[in-house]
């Protein structure tokens, strides 16, 4: 136990996250001193990489739009998609009812304050929730996200920011349409504003305008320096300090020095998840898992969690994840923890665009390919468990007209496709027994099921696992391929297989927490002084994800709630 503190505060946030900045802000707005602490020599974490929407029902945007909701119907939808998740590990602790509650009853609370604040809000309409077909379910959706921003707002702290996207500023909705923009007149025009309105123009004015997770991040970063709210990077916590029987502070490394900061109101961990951690993905995943897959910021190593987990806290859900199927695509520059010339690529539109399918190596369909992306990582793991089969890497398999009309990764339609097969990312054929051979995929395992498969094309009903029957299937797809704009014919050569990983956006099992995001032990009662939000805790969300950016809009919610609990307000 240290016998001073070489630096005291109020709060002390490790992470620089949504959840972490969102905490900071609460607390400051409360009445304390918070200090973010980040482990890397970059703010913004995860989200700065994400698409940056929050799924908040309910929420002041949907209301002006004209859209209705209601917390009603929003807690059906949520207790039925919970109660409907099948997994072995059963229901999942963090998704108590009073945690599913102060989620829903806080979350618009905390949109409206962000945006007294000066946060600038949009809906994301027409983002419809990942079952909308469901009990509650909002073909509308329930996505907000911020509004794009300018970098220059920053000064010398845009250079601190963790890149995603640069150089075109995008909304949730105009990704959605650079998928099809060579195919719909509607879409293209979409995807112009982005592009030439959005995102050039602005730079004749000297402005560097950005979108999805920059843009979220670049606001909340904007707010924290507003309120001079000290942000210390690459300061890495190695332990939480606990003295008789609270949790009064961490020790930290920072520019080679070990220094005990003392937090007098509590210590918030919102450092993301272990996804970057192979140790850690060994004890407590399903293999194969490797950090390779994921697209997770490189900075969530889980080293807070376990030093949680020393301070005698309980761990919950440490088996799941944000799942997504993703590739591993070429790349020039290497990155951490990745393998050398690679780059994990979430696959967010490609396999729910028509013309492909996705086939294990008995060249057997096994998923709805327009689903919810964390189903998917569950069904490439369940497939994979199969005796004599192997799912893990899948094949994402398409003809000439995906590659010709839709972008692959970072590939724009019909363009560097020589390059990617070249580099072995793509294996190309002239015919499907050729291809098989080549992926050794089983040759009449596959015909079949592209006979079967380009049947429902021609029909517009998959009868298999009922692709493009819902709001969130047709989401990403093309209104030009009748009769269902999710299926397309895998016919015309030549013809592509590209490897799908169950890669994932983020583990999402770490401290279990209360309603007020107070972190728990093991027999329920609470740790005093200890927090945590976001992918450092387990999800409120459990094994499921019920909308576009439930990840977030949980850290967000539950920062926003941690922060004023600190402070007695809550």
């Amino acid at each position: 136990m240290p016998e001073f503190f070489d630096h005291l505060t109020d709060v002390v946030v490790v992470g620089s996250g949504a959840a972490g900045a969102v905490t900071a802000l609460a607390a400051k707005e409360a009445g304390l001193e918070p200090l973010i602490l980040e482990s890397t020599d970059m703010f913004g974490g995860s989200s700065a990489l994400s698409g940056g929407a929050i799924w908040i029902p309910g929420n002041h945007l949907m209301e002006r739009a004209g859209v209705q909701d209601s917390l009603e119907e929003a807690r059906e939808y949520l207790d039925f998609i919970l109660e409907h998740t099948e997994h072995p590990g059963g229901a999942a602790p963090a998704s108590s009812p009073a945690r599913r509650a102060a989620y829903l009853e806080r979350g618009p609370e905390m949109a409206r304050w962000l945006e007294g604040l000066g946060f600038q809000w949009r809906y994301a309409k027409g983002y419809p929730d990942h079952y909308p077909h469901c009990p509650g379910g909002s073909r509308q959706g329930r996505a907000i996200e911020a509004r794009k921003y300018d970098l220059k707002r920053l000064g010398r702290w845009a250079e601190k920011l963790r890149s995603s996207l640069r150089g075109i500023a995008l909304s949730t909705t105009d990704a959605a349409a650079l998928s099809t923009s060579r195919r719909s007149p509607r879409a293209l025009l979409a995807a112009a504003k982005a592009v030439g309105i959005d995102s050039l123009a602005p730079r004749a004015m000297g402005r560097n305008m950005v979108g999805l997770g920059n843009a979220l991040m670049g606001r909340l970063l904007e707010l924290l320096l507003d309120r001079t709210i000290p942000i210390w990077l690459e300061s890495e916590v190695t332990e939480l300090i606990v003295q008789e029987g609270r949790v009064t502070g961490v020790v930290i490394t920072r520019h080679g020095e070990t220094l005990n900061i003392g937090a007098a109101r509590g210590v918030m961990i919102a450092s993301g998840g272990f996804e970057k951690n192979g140790s850690m993905r060994t004890r407590h995943h399903t293999p194969p898992s490797d950090p390779q897959w994921s697209s997770g910021a490189p900075g969530n190593t889980g080293a807070p969690i376990e030093a949680a987990a020393r301070a005698g806290v309980e761990l919950a859900t440490m088996d799941s994840a944000w799942w997504a199927p993703t590739a591993l695509l070429p790349s020039t520059s290497q990155q951490p923890n990745t393998a050398p010339g690679t780059t994990p690529t979430f696959l967010s539109h490609e396999l729910s665009l028509p013309h492909g399918i996705v086939v294990a190596s008995d060249g057997r369909r096994f998923m709805n390919e327009s689903e919810c992306y964390v189903d998917a990582g569950h069904h490439l793991y369940a497939k994979d468990r199969e005796e004599g089969v192997t799912a893990i890497p899948a094949w994402h398999i398409i003809d000439s007209r995906h590659r010709t009309w839709y972008p692959y990764g970072a590939a724009l339609p019909g363009i560097g496709t020589k390059k990617m097969v070249e580099s072995g990312f793509m294996i190309q054929a002239d015919t499907l027994d050729e291809l098989a051979r080549r992926t050794g995929i089983d040759p009449e395992g596959l015909r079949t099921t592209i006979e079967r498969f380009n049947e429902f094309a021609r029909t517009g009903v998959d009868e298999d696992f009922s692709r493009g029957s819902n709001a969130h299937d047709t989401f990403h797809s093309d209104p030009r391929v009748k009769p269902n704009p999710t299926l397309g014919a895998i016919s015309k050569p030549p013809f592509y297989a590209i490897e799908v990983y169950p890669g994932d956006l983020g583990t999402n099992g770490g401290v279990l927490t209360d309603e007020f995001a107070r972190a728990l032990l093991p027999d329920g009662s609470v740790l005093p002084g200890l927090y945590a939000a976001g992918n450092a805790s387990a999800s409120v969300m459990g094994y499921t994800y019920p909308g576009p950016g439930a990840t977030i809009g949980a850290a967000m919610v539950f920062g926003f709630i941690a922060g004023r609990h600190m402070s007695g307000s809550a």
